[in-house]
């Protein structure tokens, strides 16, 4: 991804090709129509949650808005090369954007899964909002620890744990403490 905007471009281009309607996407994706305009417009990235209910709308991979540049055959990330990242931000304008997305498959073509690497940036406060969307997700702890909630659950992960769960069931991930923590998540939603 090379900056917000482009994001927003891409579904606003998606979305007149298909000659879809903002206030009809917002309702087939759920959401409401002024944050929409936001996200076109002016850059303002919706929470993976969100982005997820976009693509379904417009019948399309969520690889489509995150770069997708068409390998065929395996795609190789080396260390310290991923993608640019993206911060996905919640429907409440006042939360802070605690998440950091860098791609580790961005230029696979045809893919059903969404690998990425994982920045959580701490907090003082709970501003914590909880999502949910279609698929599942796998998110493995390489740095720091991190907290999950997930439905009326709490989980704490550390460094080498995992969690696999189903994304339906309200969630949220942070990072816990007063260090930054780094997971491998790994997102798949069915088409």
């Amino acid at each position: 991804m090379k900056n917000k905007k482009s994001l927003g471009a891409k579904i606003k281009a998606y979305r007149e090709f298909r000659m879809i309607s903002l206030e009809d996407l917002a309702f087939k994706a759920d959401l409401d129509t002024k944050q929409l305009e936001r996200i076109e417009g002016k850059g303002v990235v919706p929470s993976l949650g969100h982005l997820i209910k976009i693509t379904r709308a417009l019948g399309v991979r969520i690889g489509t808005f995150l770069d997708d540049q068409g390998q065929i055959g395996p795609v190789v990330v080396k260390a310290g090369e991923e993608k640019a990242a993206l911060s996905f931000s919640t429907k409440d304008d006042s939360a802070r954007e605690h998440l950091s997305f860098y791609s580790l498959a961005q230029d696979k073509t045809g893919r059903h899964m969404e690998p990425f690497m994982i920045e959580m940036e701490p907090s003082n406060h709970s501003d914590y909002k909880l999502s949910s969307h279609e698929g599942e997700e796998f998110i493995y702890v390489l740095e720091g620890e991190v907290e999950i909630n997930y439905g009326k659950e709490l989980y704490q992960l550390k460094v080498g744990d995992s969690i696999y769960l189903d994304s339906v069931v309200a969630h949220n991930v942070h990072a816990t403490g007063h260090k930054k923590a780094r997971v491998l998540g790994v997102v798949y939603y069915p088409l």
